[in-house]
């Protein structure tokens, strides 16, 4: 490797540490794990476009995630991939990690924005494609299922808002044999708040794994009618997913630093778009049949984010009740 590019790369790693390190110190009670490892994880940035219709070589990039072992050993573990969103790695990311690593399941943050030269796509979503995230999901188990302390079979996925859109459509069929691992799959699938507002040609033949939507039903950036819709027609399809919807709560209600609520006056949000895919990949208005952009008039702006707390302790009894089944943990949350 080249010095300037190991330069780069040790930047990049140095700069993931960082801020989960100042993020943990910000947690009341941080949970000890029994090792810490910065990785490096080649990828691909696509368009949405070369996504959909099977590209798999352009414009590599080296993104970076921190890889938490909560137990000293040589057991493998099973572990939970953590998808950020479009503010990049926010604290409750972080809390919800050390969460995980509580019930003795290894962690893998992946940061997808810092080696894409992002810090935040919250006032332009078009940076970087909605798919491009699936694809480093995807590569992160590659990666994980070859590390000696991580049980291949054990492996969920967990994302967050754009990062939960990503999760939930990994578990499809079309999308694992277009960019999955050959041979491996997710466990599980865990999303919070996702944008479900975009059909894909055979989005109903998912994997056979449980599948666990969280949602607040005051959620105004990503409205939760949209995925009331897609899993009604899933549970029709006979699929394993659930959606759990906590009422009065809005997006990010899991996010403890969030005293009040925010209002995101430049955000851009899609809450007023139907897309779907058509032919060679390009996804379209389905209202107004035209080629969809983030100058579409459906894209709105001003969503709002806000911490309610009888959802957030609703959502980590759910997500232990998940990862207890998903990973087969013992019924105390352990390996």
């Amino acid at each position: 490797m080249k010095r300037s590019s190991f330069n780069r790369l040790m930047i990049q790693l140095l700069g993931t540490g960082v801020a989960l390190a100042l993020s943990a110190c910000a947690t009341m009670e941080p949970v000890h794990v029994a090792r810490v490892e910065l990785r490096a994880l080649p990828t691909t940035t696509l368009s949405d476009q070369q996504f959909l219709t099977g590209q798999r070589e352009d414009n590599p990039v080296t993104i970076t995630g921190e890889l938490r072992i909560p137990t000293m050993g040589k057991d493998k573990l099973p572990a939970v991939v953590l998808l950020h969103g479009s503010s990049g790695i926010s604290g409750f990311v972080d809390d919800w990690a050390q969460f995980i690593n509580g019930m003795g399941v290894a962690t893998f943050v992946l940061d997808s924005f810092t080696a894409r030269g992002i810090e935040s796509l919250n006032n332009d979503q078009s940076r970087l494609s909605r798919l491009a995230t699936t694809v480093d999901a995807y590569r992160a188990l590659e990666l994980l299922a070859k590390h000696p302390r991580i049980d291949p079979e054990r492996i969920v996925v967990m994302g967050f808002s754009r990062g939960g859109q990503a999760a939930l459509y990994a578990a499809m069929k079309r999308f694992q044999r277009l960019h999955g691992p050959e041979g491996k799959g997710f466990a599980g699938y865990l999303v919070f708040y996702p944008d479900c507002r975009t059909r894909y040609r055979e989005d109903e033949d998912l994997a056979d794994r449980p599948i666990r939507i969280l949602h607040g039903n005051a959620d105004d950036y990503n409205p939760v009618d949209a995925c009331r819709d897609y899993v009604q027609s899933l549970r029709k399809a006979g699929k394993k997913v659930q959606l759990i919807e906590y009422a009065g709560a809005a997006h990010v209600f899991d996010w403890v630093m969030l005293k009040e609520p925010r209002k995101l006056t430049k955000a851009q949000t899609t809450r007023n778009c139907r897309l779907e895919e058509r032919d060679n990949g390009v996804l379209f208005n389905s209202r107004s049949g035209q080629p969809f952009t983030y100058a579409d008039p459906c894209v709105e702006y001003g969503p709002t984010i806000a911490y309610h707390a009888d959802a957030h302790q609703a959502a980590q009894k759910n997500v232990r009740e998940f990862l207890v089944t998903a990973l087969k943990l013992s019924a105390a949350g352990k390996p």
